[in-house]
């Protein structure tokens, strides 16, 4: 287990989510285990070159609501049901999502900076997971574990759950391993023989993605920070959300 780090620079959007500076690094990108899958080999080193701050925990049902005026999950019963991650979300539906974020919030700027949103890349999405470790995950290998840390097929109790009820990651990172997967910009391969960066593999538009984290039906091996999986542009299911990224681009022009 990695120590926690001190608090990272970090800001809230209108709707009290927490988006977390995640700095600069290298890390082994894959699985080093004997026993990895094909479609998590061969590791490789990756290094993190531009830092970027990311959503604390996925985006949640009330969130999308407020932004897309509907919401397409299936788990929507109870009070509660605002607080836990949006599902049921293609890739179009996504890239609209996005388009709106960007087009209302063109002119606001974190930390002096303006920027845009847009998802993660498997490569930040797996270094922030890890979060300085090299486990199956960023607490350990043992599956007994992992109760503590994420929502899975052994706990979940068939169906979905708030967001941020498991512990963080020592990055203050919440829901990384279980709840439901979320898209990656990447375009899917089914391995990773092609020299990864930070930047997402593939251009334009692509008929499958990468998906990461596992889902709340999903057994255990499936949360694991290299696990990995891939969805049709077109799949709507309800273990299938989305985490947003906040990128930084440019000083705000105070003359």
């Amino acid at each position: 287990m990695t120590p926690a780090e001190p608090p990272q620079p970090s800001f809230t959007d209108r709707w009290g989510a927490c988006y977390r500076l995640v700095k600069p690094g290298v890390f082994a990108f894959g699985n080093e285990r004997p026993d990895a899958s094909p479609t998590e080999q061969p590791v490789q080193e990756v290094e993190i070159l531009e830092p970027y701050f990311m959503g604390e925990h996925p985006v949640t049902q009330a969130v999308w609501h407020d932004i897309m005026g509907q919401n397409p999950s299936k788990f929507q019963d109870g009070w509660s049901a605002g607080l836990r991650p949006v599902e049921s979300v293609n890739m179009d539906d996504v890239q609209l999502l996005l388009s709106k974020l960007n087009a209302d919030d063109s002119l606001k700027c974190h930390f002096g900076m303006q920027g845009f949103w847009r998802l993660p890349s498997e490569v930040e999405w797996e270094y922030v997971a890890r979060c300085g470790t090299r486990g199956r995950w960023w607490f350990g290998d043992r599956d007994a574990e992992l109760d503590a840390h994420g929502w899975h097929a052994g706990n979940s109790g068939g169906h979905t759950r708030e967001v941020g009820l498991k512990q963080a990651n020592p990055w203050g990172f919440h829901d990384m391993n279980g709840l439901v997967q979320e898209w990656c910009a990447d375009h899917w391969e089914r391995d990773l023989s092609t020299p990864r960066t930070q930047q997402p593999l593939g251009n334009g538009e692509g008929e499958k993605y990468a998906v990461r984290g596992g889902a709340w039906f999903a057994e255990s091996d499936s949360t694991r920070n290299a696990s990995r999986a891939f969805a049709a542009r077109n799949k709507c299911s309800d273990g299938l959300g989305l985490r947003l990224v906040w990128e930084p681009v440019k000083p705000v022009d105070s003359t």
